[in-house]
């Protein structure tokens, strides 16, 4: 029989975390000065996280591609993005732990928003502090 190297077995890497691909492939875009990132797999959570920096202003739109598969995400990049990156795992952070974690992960008070995921959905840290909610760490960008 022949014998069986390894190098013809084919390995498929599997995806961990899907936001984390996606928030580190629009970081590099950015970095790498391109106007559009394409994203891909697409989740509901990316799309919400999506919505967050563009209501802030950090991405100018995207685009949902429906290829009858997991989904496609083109997202046009402005230029004003320094990082966005995820917190993985997931911690629990009430009211009173959001300032530190502010203080932790963002350069400034001016700017930068931490991402949240609470029961009255997914928001920016400011947002959640308004309407008085705790919730799980996403990620951020600033």
């Amino acid at each position: 029989p022949k014998a069986h190297n390894r190098a013809s077995a084919k390995v498929k890497m599997v995806r961990m975390n899907v936001l984390a691909d996606a928030l580190g492939n629009i970081s590099r875009a950015e970095q790498g000065g391109k106007r559009q990132v394409l994203i891909r797999p697409c989740s509901k959570v990316i799309v919400k996280f999506l919505t967050v920096m563009m209501k802030h202003g950090y991405i100018s739109e995207f685009e949902v591609v429906d290829d009858h598969r997991a989904g496609k995400i083109v997202v046009n990049l402005t230029g004003r993005l320094n990082k966005c990156a995820v917190i993985s795992p997931r911690f629990d952070i009430s009211i009173r732990d959001l300032e530190t974690w502010t203080t932790n992960l963002l350069p400034s008070r001016q700017f930068g928003y931490i991402v949240l995921t609470t029961s009255g959905g997914i928001m920016d840290h400011e947002e959640a502090r308004r309407k008085h909610l705790g919730g799980k760490i996403l990620g951020y960008f600033f």
